[in-house]
């Protein structure tokens, strides 16, 4: 099936979604069977000098990377890539195999992100530590963060060399910026700093997880052959994409119902019990009077596994307006990296799309 992210009626973004997400799954398919053999094992890490075993390979490498894989996700990295591409007047067929980079790059920190956070679930299922073992989990989702280059290696003879370095150059730059970003937001949750301000809390996200829908959109533009100036706008623009729907997850965290929280795949209030600093957390302290700021600090900060002091925190961030800020200040942040955006791309069926998209996102309900 050719994808082809044009023709759907407005507002069926969902559908849209839905119908890319397989073929997104088909492609990664391609570059990562479910059983591989020693001839894959030799396309991806060349000749032995002496012998493979091919058990290792697949029970801890291959099996873990698609036990979290098929828990679904919504693909809208590897979407976004797809939009921008054609928005820029790419080629969706030349480029279509690169859409597994940022999504296996994501999985991969997924991975990684729970055994730091000592998590227990993700998408709904015990994390993938809590099933394979800490150490199969670091090191499979680590092989997660270089694997997806294959595409760019193997089909290096269908884009310019120019294109092609500074493909690498994206990935590199920001494959460093996530574990910057991810370093500032395991130090804040550690309880090693009460006084977080806007500003910083944003650029934790634009790093944390701004950077993947930030390099989605780079790679997409820079192997369409665009300048430097487009590459960075619709970086901009991706980053802001990025950073909104980490305030919509902070949000949907301690918002959600009961009866969509399975579809969210996260249990109740798992931020609170984390010690996260969100930006609805930031802004209730900012606000609260000294008694419930101490009471909020110290929920955080003793990551409670008990249910009422969770939805105790949760009263304060109402209380100073914390959801209704963050909400808002999401969506003000898109539409201000918006702004450049619109003035660079001409009109087209694809960048009216990319807008419903960007709207999707960051007013999701799961």
């Amino acid at each position: 099936m050719a994808i082809s992210p044009i023709g759907l009626e407005k507002g069926d973004i969902v559908t849209f979604l839905e119908k890319t997400k397989p073929e997104v799954d088909r492609i990664i398919e391609l570059y990562l069977p479910r059983k591989i053999d020693k001839s894959w094992l030799e396309c991806v890490f060349g000749k032995p000098r002496y012998e493979y075993s091919l058990e290792p390979a697949q029970k801890a490498l291959v099996d873990p990377m698609w036990d979290l894989l098929d828990r679904g996700g919504k693909r809208w990295r590897p979407v976004l890539f797809l939009l921008i591409t054609e928005a820029v007047g790419g080629d969706i067929q030349k480029l279509k195999d690169m859409v597994i980079i940022p999504e296996i790059v994501h999985n991969g920190t997924l991975m990684i992100d729970d055994i730091e956070d000592m998590g227990e679930l993700r998408r709904s299922k015990p994390c993938t530590h809590k099933i394979f073992g800490e150490d199969i989990a670091i090191n499979a989702g680590n092989f997660m963060y270089y694997f997806p280059l294959i595409t760019l290696y193997k089909k290096k003879n269908n884009f310019k060399e120019k294109n092609i370095i500074k493909a690498y150059e994206i990935y590199v730059q920001e494959m460093l910026n996530v574990s910057l970003g991810q370093a500032t937001d395991i130090y804040w949750h550690k309880g090693r700093a009460n006084t977080i301000n806007e500003s910083e809390y944003l650029q934790m996200c634009a790093y944390k997880t701004g950077c993947l829908s930030r390099m989605s959109a780079k790679l997409a533009a820079a192997l369409s052959d665009c300048d430097d100036l487009v590459i960075e706008k619709v970086g901009h623009v991706a980053e802001a994409i990025g950073v909104a729907f980490q305030i919509q997850d902070d949000v949907l965290d301690i918002s959600l119902k009961d009866e969509d929280r399975i579809a969210f795949g996260k249990p109740f209030g798992n931020d609170i019990k984390e010690g996260k600093r969100t930006l609805m957390i930031i802004q209730a302290l900012k606000k609260a009077d000294e008694k419930d700021r101490e009471r909020l600090l110290e929920i955080l900060n003793k990551h409670t596994d008990d249910l009422h002091e969770r939805k105790e925190a949760i009263e304060i961030i109402k209380k100073y307006g914390g959801i209704e800020y963050a909400s808002e200040r999401a969506r003000q942040i898109v539409k201000d990296a918006w702004k450049d955006t619109d003035a660079l791309l001409k009109e087209s069926p694809a960048k009216a799309k990319l807008k419903e998209f960007v709207n999707y996102l960051i007013e999701r309900k799961v």
